[in-house]
């Protein structure tokens, strides 16, 4: 059954916020928070998709240290990588 739209959203929110290294949760989950409700249904299997990758590549992405593979270049990593979405508290 899938799940409605709140259900995804948190579910999501916690799989990007729990990745197991601090950096990785304000990268991963700073972006998720920064643009989740302007996604689309791609957008948001776009980003799901993501999440199944390790945070090493997907830092290296971000901040562009590793070429970004087809699968996840596009509009979506162009705003990651700008890393304009990172509010690290204090």
């Amino acid at each position: 059954m899938p799940l409605d739209r709140d259900a995804r959203v948190r579910r999501t929110k916690f799989r990007a916020w729990h990745r197991g290294t601090r950096e990785a949760d304000y990268m991963i989950g700073g972006f998720f928070d920064r643009h989740h409700e302007s996604f689309s249904e791609a957008d948001f299997e776009w980003f799901e998709r993501l999440l199944e990758e390790q945070d090493v590549d997907i830092m290296a992405w971000g901040i562009g240290t590793q070429a970004v593979p087809s699968a996840f270049d596009g509009p979506l990593m162009d705003k990651f990588r700008k890393l304009d979405f990172i509010d690290i508290p204090r």
